[in-house]
């Protein structure tokens, strides 16, 4: 049976719940990415009903198509991810590639988008106009700004991954094992 440590502060080192959390990011560090990659998916796709609705109420050409492309590569681009970085194996670079190139069309979606709006508010002719009844294009303007950001966020998390890859194996998460001298009492000789 194995004793439990009681107090959560080892005498010299760090909280056990900390160096569970370091040694798993040592292990594999593109979770960090992966995470911020999951966020941006998740903050465009919980907030597609103002999406779908400021589509149906300005009707620009390819606004549709941007918010569909948005949400397939956003998908594709998390597959890609998740195949570009296997668990304790070299990166996939054919995999990084296509997941680059994912970003890129995702982000010209959310800018295309985005200019859409801005020429529909804007356009001399019937311009849209914001008030309590189509607050949501307001809102649908936010969610791709926060979208593209967290993009650029990842995308650069993603670059910099053999950077803070190499920082983490530099910090020092092993254990401590005191044998109070009966190390040598151990017979290992496999005699009977």
């Amino acid at each position: 049976m194995s004793k439990r440590i009681k107090n959560k502060n080892r005498p010299g080192g760090m909280p056990e719940s900390i160096r569970k959390f370091l040694v798993a990011l040592k292990r594999q560090p593109s979770m960090i990415p992966l995470t911020v990659l999951i966020i941006a998916f998740l903050q465009y796709s919980l907030n597609l009903t103002h999406i779908s609705d400021t589509t149906a109420k300005i009707q620009g050409t390819g606004m549709g198509l941007c918010g569909f492309c948005t949400m397939l590569f956003s998908m594709l681009s998390l597959m890609c991810f998740l195949n570009a970085f296997p668990r304790r194996k070299k990166p996939v670079i054919s995999m990084i590639f296509l997941m680059v190139i994912m970003f890129g069309i995702v982000f010209y979606c959310d800018y295309h988008y985005a200019t859409l709006i801005r020429t529909a508010l804007n356009r001399a002719d019937n311009p849209v106009v914001l008030d309590s009844s189509t607050i949501y294009i307001a809102q649908a303007w936010n969610v791709l700004q926060d979208h593209m950001a967290l993009l650029i966020a990842g995308f650069v998390i993603t670059a910099l991954l053999p950077v803070y890859s190499f920082l983490l194996r530099k910090i020092d998460t092993s254990i401590q094992v005191e044998d109070y001298g009966r190390l040598g009492e151990i017979d290992v000789s496999g005699e009977d």
